[in-house]
């Protein structure tokens, strides 16, 4: 009887080790699933940094300043759209430094032209042809 169960007990110890593993798994996949707040709020404030610039976009001057620079607005909305959410942020930062009034405006382009520029000098996008 002990020989049997110098045996048996081995597979019986791995056999629950094997058959606990599961059970062990299950909460770390319940917690990759949610969602913290700090990842609720930095979705939150990229959505309304995206929805102020294409606010800003959406203006008649801009617009006007976009075509005489050149761009097409459609294209320049689409690339913004592209942007990460890091970028996003970081123009939302220059714009908010800009002085108010007709400046703000340009320095909006400005701000839009150099992210689009280095955008297109790291090869994400293809707005300007003078980068290749």
């Amino acid at each position: 009887m002990k020989r049997i169960a110098r045996i048996v007990s081995p597979f019986v110890i791995a056999s629950f080790t094997v058959g606990s593993m599961p059970a062990m798994a299950a909460p770390s996949a319940v917690v990759d699933g949610l969602v913290t707040t700090e990842e609720a709020m930095n979705a939150e404030q990229s959505a309304a940094d995206r929805e102020r610039i294409a606010e800003m976009l959406s203006r008649d001057e801009v617009r006007e300043q976009l075509v005489a620079q050149g761009v097409d607005p459609a294209q320049v909305e689409e690339r913004v759209a592209a942007l990460s959410d890091q970028e996003v942020r970081e123009m939302n930062e220059r714009l908010d430094q800009m002085p108010a009034g007709a400046n703000s405006v340009v320095g909006a382009l400005f701000a839009v032209f150099v992210i689009l520029l280095v955008t297109d000098l790291l090869g994400l996008t293809n707005v300007f042809p003078f980068t290749r």
